[in-house]
């Protein structure tokens, strides 16, 4: 599908790895470069760098450099995720390759952006969501922010804004010829996931609150806990879902007070529903959900998750094969096309960048 889409790649860690990787599983030509000794930095590269070929080099090596430049006149794309600066002073910037390929686009995924006094700055995802706005809508009162288990503004705000922008710039070339710099700031993405509550901030004023708002506990939207300590998920909104809810627990006499979005009126219904639930072992509450459209789910382990039916049925696991017939289970690329069936391979280590 992007067969003939050439990237260079001199990301690390998880957001850009993980934005060439979809665009890799899409059929992208992606050359890898990584730093001496760092090839098996965070324990995911047979993911993270599958369909990629993959190169150790010495980036102040000025041999170096200048075979990359002659790469750089053949490639569709670079992608680079150091701080501001650092690749010009590597010889390796936008400016000086343009030079080579007045066509190149040229994306970069830093924590805050090219500009602004936190550029130089190092940070984290926790640190990102935080200064994004949507740390401070997370968690409780009493506890305060959650900790996410999960790297939402590594990967919704680095990997998937810069596929979405490379691709983007790339139409854009076919269509004018015009190559481009793309600043990717991973605060700046982050921001954009408080989009049910931005807009009331913004015409407004309104500043949302923890266990204040529809999603995070100003209703009982939310999580609770079985009889034997597993946990449910219930995002039963809409009234007809409301009413299979209350149906599903025996509760059908509160199917009015759960309709209410008076506070008191939630409160006690949030009370009615913990109650509700503790009174159920978690697989006697399966069954009665099995039998019921209300938004209701399990919380999962992903041992779990890889038994369950729905995923299974998604063929959600695929075997990836290197060169010498191992295999070892990955994730597949998880959008499915009518005419477009990816092809896994593992990565392929490359002794000299002659050899691309």
């Amino acid at each position: 599908m992007l067969k003939d889409i050439k990237i260079i790649d001199f990301t690390s860690l998880l957001p850009g790895p993980f934005s060439t990787m979809l665009l890799a599983d899409l059929g992208a030509d992606v050359l890898h470069i990584v730093r001496p000794n760092s090839v098996v930095a965070w324990g995911t590269n047979e993911y993270l760098l599958r369909s990629k070929k993959v190169i150790e080099v010495d980036l102040k090596d000025s041999t170096v450099i200048e075979q990359l430049y002659e790469l750089i006149k053949g490639a569709d794309v670079v992608i680079e995720q150091f701080r501001p600066g650092v690749m010009a002073r590597l010889q390796l910037g936008y400016e000086q390759l343009k030079k080579y390929n007045e066509h190149i686009i040229y994306c970069s995924i830093t924590g805050y952006g090219q500009n602004g006094p936190y550029r130089d700055r190092a940070g984290h995802d926790i640190n990102y969501v935080s200064l994004a706005g949507l740390a401070s809508q997370s968690g409780s009162v009493m506890e305060g922010p959650l900790n996410n288990g999960t790297q939402i503004a590594d990967i919704g705000g680095g990997s998937m804004y810069s596929a979405v922008a490379i691709l983007a710039a790339y139409i854009h070339r076919q269509k004018t010829g015009e190559g481009q710099y793309i600043d990717v700031s991973m605060t700046d993405t982050s921001l954009t996931y408080n989009a049910l509550t931005i807009q009331n901030y913004l015409m407004k004023a309104q500043i949302p609150q923890r266990e204040e708002e529809l999603l995070n506990g100003g209703t009982f939207y939310g999580f609770y806990q079985t009889k034997d300590r597993r946990y449910f998920s219930v995002g039963s909104l809409e009234p007809a879902f409301r009413q299979s809810l209350c149906e599903a627990l025996g509760m059908s006499s509160a199917i009015p007070l759960s309709m209410s979005m008076k506070k008191e009126d939630i409160y006690s219904f949030k009370k009615l529903l913990q109650a509700a639930f503790s009174a159920h072992n978690y697989a006697e509450l399966l069954t009665i959900f099995s039998r019921y459209d209300a938004c209701v789910e399990p919380v999962l382990s992903l041992d779990e998750v890889f038994k369950h039916p729905q995923i299974i049925a998604r063929n959600m696991i695929v075997d990836v094969k290197d060169t010498i017939g191992n295999q070892s289970k990955q994730l597949r690329q998880p959008i499915v096309f009518s005419n477009y069936t990816t092809v896994y391979s593992q990565m392929v280590r490359l002794n000299s960048l002659t050899d691309y």
